[in-house]
């Protein structure tokens, strides 16, 4: 299986004194001793280096993230992203901007994401999101 590993489940892996007892964190833990294959794009690097102010922390996302495949949305996916947000509008969901590009990106890499927003788990129900669940 080929994960996308929100902003959620990698800060609660990090952010914590306590291993956390999620679900999704025990999924990334396994994906990531199996060797599956786990992406991720810019926005998701930004929010975790903007939520970590310690230079060490700073230092250790640069350094975990350098091994995974970076996904760069091209014009096509930032113009699939804004329809994803007006077809999801025009049905009564508000979706948030990084949500919707985020979404386009798993969707046209055909990826399963690995979150504990429940934002993407409304979206997947107007769209063809695969969300992954335990």
């Amino acid at each position: 299986m080929s994960l996308f590993v929100d902003t959620s489940v990698w800060s609660l892996a990090w952010r914590r004194d306590q291993a956390s007892s999620a679900p999704e964190v025990s999924e990334l833990e396994r994906a990531l001793k199996s060797g599956d294959s786990i992406y991720t794009t810019g926005l998701v690097l930004q929010e975790l280096l903007q939520g970590f102010s310690r230079p060490k922390a700073h230092k250790q996302i640069i350094e975990h993230f350098s091994a995974l495949p970076l996904l760069v949305p091209d014009r096509q996916d930032h113009i699939q992203a804004a329809d994803l947000r007006n077809t999801c509008r025009r049905k009564g969901k508000q979706v948030g901007t990084i949500d919707a590009l985020i979404t386009q990106l798993c969707v046209r890499h055909d990826l399963v994401i690995l979150t504990t927003d429940k934002d993407f788990q409304q979206i997947a129900t107007i769209v063809s999101l695969s969300v992954w669940t335990p």
